[in-house]
């Protein structure tokens, strides 16, 4: 059994100086997670993720970090993430070092940490100015005589947290719709935390193993955290907070207002749950709101063996 709660998660597994990706391409941003590790207070902590987001931006803007690892950088169809940006620009709370790639970059990087190999190489650096700015872009010569191509390190997070719809207790994690580099970023890294809107028996995830994205034998531990990922979303379990995403353009904009907002939503509650209650009390309906309606998928017959 690898059942915990978040707060027993975050205090085992993640810590100090440790190099963190919350992962999530749009969809499965862990929200709670993040939420938690605010809460805890670590410091100078490593932030990896191809698109920091918010949830980035929340944990700069609380302190949590000495250096962010990205490749696209904003708030995604609002604008720019302004505390990112005070961190970068001014040193607000704290000095922030930052690390660019391309999104591909970013991929080849936990590719090749998922394969423990030395380097990735790619094209995507060939002609642009980013190897100027990022002197861990390389270029080496093909061993099959045609030509240079770019490299990049390996990345290999002290701890992934993914989030996703179901696990079993053991961590055999399901996932479908859009799964980013969940899958790359979970075998890069030394420890993974696994948290789902559900925690299912052994017999469903067998049922349908092709949905097992993160098997268990490289889960350190599960959490149960319905509505995780909010605003972000969970596909089928609820949609997108778009609303939310406007919203933070306008708090994040002073620092003041930001962390007004922190101390009443992360530090003013002891855990998810009570976000949670925070959010539906202002707005009562919400989870009506984002509500995903039904698209179900075709039932497939594995047949029987053995």
């Amino acid at each position: 059994m690898k059942i915990a709660t978040m707060r027993e998660a975050i205090a085992r597994y993640v810590h100090d100086g440790d190099t963190i990706a919350i992962e999530g391409f749009t969809a499965f941003i862990c929200f709670a997670a993040a939420h938690e590790i605010i809460r805890q207070g670590r410091r100078d902590l490593i932030l990896c993720r191809m698109t920091p987001d918010l949830i980035y931006d929340q944990m700069i803007a609380a302190g949590c970090a000495r250096k962010l690892v990205f490749s696209y950088l904003g708030n995604p169809g609002v604008g720019p993430l302004h505390c990112i940006r005070r961190a970068v620009e001014k040193g607000i709370p704290r000095p922030l070092e930052i690390e660019e790639y391309s999104h591909f970059g970013m991929v080849a990087r936990y590719m090749s940490g998922a394969a423990r190999l030395p380097f990735f190489p790619l094209r995507s650096y060939m002609g642009t100015d980013q190897p100027k700015v990022n002197p861990r872009i390389q270029f080496v010569d093909s061993p099959y005589g045609n030509g240079q191509v770019a490299v990049v390190p390996p990345l290999n997070p002290d701890v992934t947290i993914i989030h996703a719809q179901r696990a079993d207790a053991s961590g055999n994690t399901q996932m479908w719709g859009l799964l980013g580099v969940q899958k790359e970023a979970a075998f890069a890294a030394r420890q993974v935390i696994v948290v789902v809107e559900e925690i299912v028996d052994e017999d469903i995830i067998r049922s349908d193993p092709n949905r097992t994205v993160i098997p268990g034998l490289i889960v350190d531990a599960v959490v149960h955290q319905p509505y995780g990922a909010h605003p972000s979303y969970a596909q089928g379990y609820y949609d997108r907070d778009n609303r939310f995403y406007l919203e933070w353009d306008q708090i994040s904009r002073e620092e003041a207002t930001t962390l007004a907002w922190l101390d009443e939503w992360v530090y003013g509650v002891d855990d998810w749950s009570g976000y949670l209650a925070k959010l539906e009390k202002r707005e009562p309906g919400i989870w009506k709101r984002l509500a995903p309606g039904e698209a179900w998928s075709q039932p497939v017959n594995y047949g029987v063996y053995g």
